[in-house]
This record gives structure tokens, C-alpha cells and sequence, in this order.
């Protein structure tokens, strides 16, 4: 593996969308206990049920502590990959590489900054250097070249490519005091444009009400195929979300992509809102003396936040009467894949949801998954 310090644009690299064909799935296996309740026993069942989804038609790397590599390789289907590698928490979309492909098919990762979403100034927890080298790790384990941008603080989830030059961010997370402070907006987007190979950044003003990451892309909007996305909505004008829903639709409704065309924006309903429980919050331990979550603390909730797998779209759900409405809305956007819908309130206790504890790997060149060839169980790795 080479550690790259030159630009993916002017290497000929972009980032592909993520309903493009993938190689595979990288996930981390859930175990901070002040994260996920009751030492992560349910969050772990429901990352099963997420990973076993995923790897009907691609293959899951699941990385883990040395601690619990044993019950991550029992919990785990057999096809599944598990992986020692040493993080600070499970949230693989944040700092796990993003990849970025050319027109010959190779791909690399980059390795971006990560400060837990905000360093010392609103970040939710210290340290994070483990995290900080999860990118560099995985792509030497991959063995592919890696891009040395560790000086630029981003996450995976806040970034969305429709694979033609477009990228969705919001202004709330990248232009947030805690990431990249002494850069102004314009030099954070030819920074995206730089890395991303993008030729247009289309910046949301925020994302979902309360979302600790100050309001990443992924839990309000996300490309469904290019020039077309999904966008948290509610009509429930009391919601402090109504509001901002509606200023990401005005903005988007006056925008055109990167290829000129206007954005069409489908309107993915939100579950009603979903709060902390008491019994929850018991099952979790405190960081430095304080407690991470408090009865009736609203969480960010949205079925937004999905992962597209090869055959798939892996949805959360709420037990919540618009579980199945927003099913049927990604039924008709994805019509070549099964909407498999998971209970992911365990999930989400931890602070985000299936989208944020997943990070795809596109399909690249030489690879078992090439020429229209699936990833699928028993390919072997």
C-alpha cells in the first residue's frame, strides 16, 4: 500500500454513488458501553441482522476488538469475514476510507481527519485516535493506495455522491466550529472537489433535528440515481423538523446538478419522533462522570439513513405506522432490489443508524465481482 499526497481529481479518481455495484461492506462490531445499552448485547443482534442482509449479495468485513473476536465470529454468519482491528467505537461510515475509482476500474481510499464529530469543541467522545487510523488500516488491508488527508477533518457521512460529479454535504456539519475552522466554505468545497473528483457540491442548510454529528447529509437526503433524491420529510408543522425539511427543500428545488439537471425530490416520511427511555438510558454507562443519554431525549430518527447493497436496500424501522410507507417509497426507487427493513432502535440508541455503521467498497477492477459477476455468499474472499 502506498500513502498517496496527491489529489484523486488529478489522478483521474472520483467517488462512485452508492447504488453503483460494490465489491463489499465494511462494518465494526458494536461493544462501547457507553454507546450501546446493556453492553451492546442487543445492538450486536441487530448488526447481525444488518450483515446478514448485506451479505446476501456482497461480501461483509466485520472488524472487531481482540476482546470480542470470539463472539463476533459465533454471533456471525459463516460467509462473513471477521476481522481483528482496534477502533474506539462502531461507526465504520465515519472512519472507515471513502473510495474513489477511475476510468479503468482501480480504486483507492482516502483517509480523512476524524475527531469524533467536533474535536475538544463539541466532539462526543475522547480519545479517537484508534478511529483515526481505521482508514490507513483497512487499506493496507485491502492492499490499496491510500490518500493522506488526515489534515482535513471529515466523515463519511456527511458526503453523498450521485457517482457524476454531484456531491450533497450540509453547511451545518462542514461548516461546523469543530471540523475545519480556519477554512472558509469555498476552500472546504474545492477541498470536496479536490478529493471527491466532484464538479459540484450542493450544500443543504441542515439535516435532522438533534443529529449529534451537527446534522450529517445521510439522515436527511441521500441520491437515490443521479438527479434524483430522498429527503426527510414531515408535514407536522410544530416539529422544529418541519422547518428544516423545508428550507432543504426550497434550496434544492431551486438547484440543478452537475450535469444540469434540475433535482427531483421524493419525500421519505419521518417516523413519529422517537425518545429515550428510562430503562435505556440505566443500561448505559457514563463517559467521564456524565451520562451519554437522558429519559426523553429525542433521537435523530429517519429512514434516510438506508444502506443500498447490490441486491438490497437495508431500511431501519421504527414499529411505527410509516415504517411501511417509507418501504414502499424505496420499493418503487429501487425496483431491482428487495427492501429488507430491520428494527434498528438498537441502533440508534447508539446515536445513528444502518447507514452510519456501514462503508461500501465499490467493485474495482480485477476483483471476483467484475464484469456484472456478484459478490455473492460462497465467492470466498
Amino acid at each position: 500500500m502506498k500513502i498517496l499526497t496527491t489529489l484523486p481529481k488529478n489522478d483521474g479518481y472520483a467517488m462512485p454513488a452508492e447504488f453503483e455495484k460494490h465489491y463489499g461492506c465494511v462494518m465494526i462490531w458494536p461493544e462501547r458501553a457507553d454507546s450501546w445499552a446493556f453492553g451492546a448485547v442487543a445492538a450486536r443482534r441487530a448488526f447481525v441482522q444488518v450483515a446478514a442482509a448485506i451479505a446476501r449479495s456482497e461480501k461483509v468485513i466485520m472488524l472487531c476488538s481482540f476482546e470480542q473476536y470470539d463472539t463476533a465470529r459465533e454471533m456471525l454468519p459463516d460467509h462473513i469475514r471477521v476481522v481483528e482491528m482496534s477502533t474506539d467505537d462502531s461507526w465504520a461510515r465515519d472512519v472507515c476510507p471513502t473510495f474513489v475509482k477511475n476510468a479503468s476500474g482501480q480504486i483507492r481510499g482516502i483517509d480523512w481527519g476524524f475527531n469524533a464529530w467536533g474535536g475538544l469543541e463539541d466532539g462526543l467522545y475522547f480519545p479517537w485516535d484508534k478511529d483515526n487510523k481505521v482508514a490507513r488500516k483497512l487499506c493496507d488491508l485491502l492492499e490499496k493506495d491510500t490518500y493522506d488527508a488526515r489534515e482535513f477533518i471529515l466523515e463519511g457521512g456527511s458526503i453523498h455522491s450521485d457517482g457524476e460529479g454531484t456531491v450533497l454535504v450540509t453547511e451545518s456539519c462542514l461548516l461546523s466550529a469543530g471540523r475545519n475552522p480556519k477554512l472558509s466554505k469555498e476552500e472546504i468545497q474545492e477541498k470536496l472537489k479536490d478529493y471527491l473528483g466532484a464538479e459540484k457540491i450542493l450544500w443543504l442548510p441542515c439535516g435532522i433535528y438533534l443529529d449529534e454529528t451537527n446534522e450529517h447529509v445521510d439522515n436527511i437526503c441521500a441520491f437515490v440515481k443521479p438527479g434524483e433524491v430522498v429527503l426527510a420529510w414531515t408535514d407536522d408543522t410544530k416539529d422544529p423538523q418541519y422547518k428544516m425539511s423545508k428550507a432543504c427543500l426550497a434550496y434544492l428545488e431551486q438547484q440543478t446538478d452537475a450535469k444540469g439537471r434540475k433535482i427531483v425530490v421524493h419525500k421519505l416520511p419521518l417516523p413519529k419522533p422517537v425518545y429515550m427511555q428510562e430503562e435505556e438510558c440505566e443500561g448505559l454507562l457514563h463517559f467521564q462522570g456524565e451520562p451519554t443519554r437522558r429519559e426523553g431525549e429525542r433521537l435523530a430518527a429517519s429512514y434516510v439513513n438506508f444502506y443500498i447493497a447490490n441486491k438490497a436496500v437495508v431500511l431501519p424501522g421504527f414499529q411505527d405506522e410509516n415504517d411501511e410507507v417509507a418501504k414502499k417509497i424505496l420499493e418503487k426507487l429501487f425496483p431491482g432490489r428487495e427492501v429488507i427493513q430491520i428494527d434498528a432502535r438498537d441502533i440508534l440508541i447508539g446515536g445513528g443508524n444502518i447507514h452510519c455503521i456501514t462503508q461500501q467498497i465499490p467493485v474495482f477492477a480485477g476483483s471476483d465481482c467484475e464484469d456484472n459477476r456478484t459478490c455473492e455468499i460462497g465467492n470466498g474472499w
